[in-house]
């Protein structure tokens, strides 16, 4: 089984740029793409498989869930289909933010299943490139109660500043900066960041301060102050931003219930054995190389099926891998 292509699904948002299509090297008149989903089991928007070299591939046009059902454990590892079933758990995406990201925060498991059925959303942002001065905004910099938080967010901006930002964690941004979120820590892309996310395929956000944004309409955006109040974490951590060897050529980034993430660098020629039951997918963060028979250049992600998840890598590039 030779690794999956799949077309990326590109989003357009209130925030987003115009670094996506040039960084994937695809030419599109669509505006303001704030997000490429590159693989997702999303219902609604699941990847569709495309051309991978192979002669009358039945597989060509076939969405990952389909996939998934006629491949099993072969394609995903019969571990996480044992857990997951059709649904693929992970949803990777690209991520340009021009302006900055409403400040959010996403359930854990039980609280997203008692209210939404669906899980809860753990995620991970590593940064390709920033702009001088760009901000990441993670957890929190002062100690608050949920009440503290609830006035905090119903007080009006002054001079469009919100208290809300002065209890936040803000941290000047740099290229190959890690952040690990888990579900509960109150988050924000700020603007002039261009990243890799990786989270819990679940689509559940609770919005709960937006810089004062008016959507296409004119009408300020819908916020969810009364749910984010029951998911928020409230611990003050002494660090978010996540640190890592980046002078080895396969880095453990993180290492969670939901996901793990190698950086991988390669030169010339590697071979790499994540020793898992797992797929694993692969996302170029620049150069170009060859994988298990398939050609991957910058922007481009492939999912490597968990029957054939050695990586035999050739080429001069660099990945981010998630596997379970």
């Amino acid at each position: 089984m030779k690794p999956y292509k799949f077309e990326p699904y590109l989003k357009t948002t209130i925030w987003g740029g115009y670094q996506i299509a040039p960084f994937k090297g695809i030419y599109t008149a669509q505006p303001n793409i704030g997000e490429s989903w590159e693989i997702s089991g999303v219902p609604g928007h699941e990847s569709i498989a495309v051309e991978r070299g192979l002669v009358d591939d039945v597989d060509v046009g076939m969405n990952l869930t389909e996939l998934i059902d006629k491949y099993k454990g072969l394609l995903i590892g019969q571990k996480v289909y044992k857990r997951f079933g059709n649904q693929f758990p992970l949803l990777v995406k690209f991520i340009d933010s021009r302006q900055d990201l409403s400040v959010q925060v996403h359930p854990d498991d039980k609280l997203a299943m008692e209210r939404h059925g669906c899980a809860g959303k753990t995620e991970m942002w590593y940064i390709i490139k920033s702009d001088v001065g760009s901000k990441i905004y993670a957890g929190l910099s002062k100690s608050i109660t949920p009440e503290d938080y609830e006035q905090l967010a119903v007080t009006e901006p002054v001079n469009g500043h919100s208290p809300m930002q002065d209890v936040l964690a803000t941290h000047e941004a740099h290229e190959g900066d890690l952040y690990f979120l888990p579900a509960g820590r109150l988050h924000a892309i700020g603007a002039g960041n261009f990243l890799a996310e990786i989270q819990q395929t679940s689509d559940i956000t609770y919005r709960v301060y937006d810089f004062g944004r008016k959507d296409a309409h004119g009408n300020p955006r819908e916020l969810h102050i009364e749910q984010a109040r029951d998911a928020i974490d409230y611990q003050v951590w002494p660090e978010y931003r996540t640190s890592y060897d980046s002078t080895k050529p396969t880095s453990q980034l993180i290492n969670c219930p939901y996901f793990v993430v190698h950086r991988v660098v390669v030169q010339v020629a590697q071979q790499v054995d994540f020793h898992c039951d797992s797929f694993i997918i692969v996302m170029c963060l620049w150069g170009e190389a060859n994988i298990n028979g398939i050609h991957i250049r910058q922007g481009e992600t492939i999912l490597v099926p968990a029957c054939e998840n050695i990586l035999y890598i050739f080429g001069n590039a660099t990945f981010l891998t998630a596997t379970m």
